[in-house]
């Protein structure tokens, strides 16, 4: 991962000090082979996608976007991707089961072809692109099934993206208000709520699947904002994906992303105001510095 980072206690120090309370048919093309990924079977190591990676500094603008949104009221995160790189175990489930189904002729999908075709995406619609011939319950259970062996890998390997829980207490200091929307299904989020220490943390969490669209629609986080009692123009979104990118700022609302997996320009193209490592990126931590979060009473 690239690194714009200063040695952890002095990222802590700086966060802990700023401003106090005042998406029709997939053609796969060439498959490479299984051995040219970077993931071994039935395991999972960190390290960016060779073809994604491109660095934050690509960001569309510096944020300010961001900026107009003090004083801030609220943080939404996704989850997958976003509070947790989990797209190698998600990557590494999909591989092992469409291979063991023989799709695309029993080739290995790759990466790549999991970062442009898959990553983000809502299991329904993934079902009928994916699967454009079979019988779409059919398919949904191929989707189930995958979920299941998702939450079986996801204890032993499911790590929180570098200082989030810095940030989550940054944010209970401020009394800020906070939600996870996800695409995910609901016992996958509630796994990884749960394995990040943060079920506490989110008194909301909203699925796309339980709403009217879910994203690349904004109906997610409309509907957030509503159970929450936000403003979108006092609020900003942390997303991983495009898809996730387009339902946060068609719901009117800035979203910085993390170059956890996918490709920079790709986030920035979608919307992205602001393109980030991790939750320690300097980047951040300067915009935070800036929007002066309402406190308990109501000041600034």
């Amino acid at each position: 991962m690239l690194s714009l980072r200063a040695p952890a206690p002095v990222l802590r120090r700086r966060l802990l000090s700023i401003s106090s309370p005042s998406p029709g048919r997939i053609g796969i093309g060439s498959s490479s082979s299984s051995s040219s990924s970077s993931f071994g079977r039935g395991e999972v190591k960190r390290g960016r996608i060779s073809s994604a990676a491109a660095p934050s500094d690509m960001a569309t603008d510096s944020g300010c976007a961001l900026k107009k949104l003090a004083p801030l009221e609220a943080i939404l995160f996704d989850i997958d991707g976003t509070l947790c790189d989990s797209d190698p175990i998600h990557f590494c489930a999909f591989r092992e089961l469409l291979q063991q189904i023989g799709f695309n002729d029993g080739v290995p999908i790759t990466e790549e072809f999991y970062s442009a075709n898959i990553s983000g995406g809502h299991n329904d619609d993934l079902a009928r692109s994916l699967f454009p011939d079979m019988d779409h319950e059919k398919a949904l259970q191929f989707m189930d099934d995958k979920e299941a062996f998702f939450r079986k890998l996801a204890p032993g390997q499911l790590k929180a993206v570098d200082g989030l829980h810095d940030l989550c207490r940054w944010i209970e200091d401020r009394n800020l208000k906070r939600a996870a929307v996800t695409n995910a299904p609901r016992a996958n989020a509630e796994l990884m709520l749960s394995l990040l220490g943060l079920t506490d943390f989110f008194p909301v969490l909203v699925i796309g699947s339980e709403c009217e669209r879910a994203k690349p629609f904004p109906d997610p986080y409309l509907k957030v904002l509503e159970l929450i009692g936000a403003s979108p123009d006092h609020t900003f979104i942390f997303e991983d994906s495009a898809s996730g990118i387009r339902a946060g700022v068609a719901a009117g609302m800035p979203v910085v992303a993390l170059t956890t997996r996918n490709p920079g320009k790709a986030l920035s193209d979608a919307g992205a105001s602001l393109l980030i490592n991790d939750f320690q990126d300097p980047k951040l931590l300067s915009v935070l510095e800036e929007l002066k979060p309402v406190t308990e009473n109501g000041q600034v």
